[in-house]
């Protein structure tokens, strides 16, 4: 199905930005069909739009305004109104296109709202709660727009959550600095790795078992979501196998740093994610795939 042509300048933003904020989503699309690709983008500028809305806010109560203000009209628009906002117009029209399920965007927002008024996690089980709302909502959106059999969904819960648990390794500085931490506070006291300590950017031993702990949980869950890939559409499922194998390589880069995640950013760079391509083009996802290009 075209493009409307009114929105095709709206989609080429779309990808200018998931180009620039997300070089490892974005490398992964390119291995996308041009109307998935497209519409990934989309996906993409939609969730970026609503998760600056919280992480840029100058207070609590202006992102509290905007995010509202935000669903507000993401409300309308899934109600038939025109969707007038630029990001909001590709946006809509993948939904509708691949008939995404409203729920989804909306519960993108309540995961917004969660990150505005919720800056410690007690345990893994508030955290699997954010986590679905911001990472695994996502995944599912993806999974309209490639396609997929059988009950492919709960491992795009799961690919979701572990790439969130990445991200969330990665930034613990990033993080503190605006005030949140993700590490499960029951686990901290578990591993004897104070919020002092953190605040302190110690970087013990204890902080280091904390880290392993995690890491191998995220690792756990990209175990899990594997058989889903396989349910994908031929046409997408490389892409989100490069996607799954480039995240996994930021895991790679926080072990290799031994846990230094305070003073840098553990990032996977292009040549290793060439070389992750290439290792993924000798397995049967990339031979299905190739089959069908």
């Amino acid at each position: 199905m075209p493009v409307v042509e009114s929105l095709a300048p709206l989609y080429s933003q779309a990808a200018a930005v998931t180009a620039r904020e997300s070089k490892s989503f974005y490398f992964a699309t390119r291995f996308f069909p041009k109307e998935m690709a497209r519409s990934a983008h989309a996906v993409y500028w939609f969730c970026r739009y609503t998760d600056d809305l919280v992480d840029e806010c100058a207070t609590i109560q202006q992102g509290r305004t905007d995010l509202e203000h935000w669903s507000s009209e993401l409300e309308a628009a899934l109600s038939g109104e025109p969707a007038t906002h630029p990001v909001l117009a590709p946006f809509l029209d993948t939904v509708h296109r691949y008939s995404i399920p409203s729920e989804y965007p909306r519960e993108l927002i309540e995961g917004m709202r969660m990150d505005l008024t919720c800056a410690r996690y007690r345990n893994f089980e508030e955290l699997r709660v954010f986590c679905y709302r911001v990472a695994s909502v996502v995944g599912l959106m993806m999974s309209h727009v490639i396609g997929f059999r059988g009950d492919a969904l709960p491992y795009a819960v799961d690919l979701g959550i572990a790439m969130q648990l990445t991200n969330i390794l990665r930034d613990v500085g990033e993080d503190l600095d605006r005030g949140r931490i993700y590490l499960p506070a029951d686990e901290m006291l578990d591993f004897e790795y104070s919020e002092a300590k953190l605040r302190r950017r110690e970087r013990d031993e204890a902080f280091r078992e904390l880290m392993r702990f995690q890491s191998q949980r995220a690792r756990a869950f990209y175990e899990a979501s594997a058989p889903g890939i396989g349910m994908l559409h031929p046409n997408g499922r490389f892409a989100v196998r490069v996607a799954s194998d480039v995240y996994r390589g930021i895991l790679d880069r926080i072990e290799a740093s031994d846990y230094d995640v305070f003073d840098r950013r553990a990032v996977v760079p292009a040549p290793r994610k060439y070389w992750i391509t290439a290792r993924a083009m000798a397995g049967p996802i990339a031979r299905s795939f190739l089959r069908h290009v």
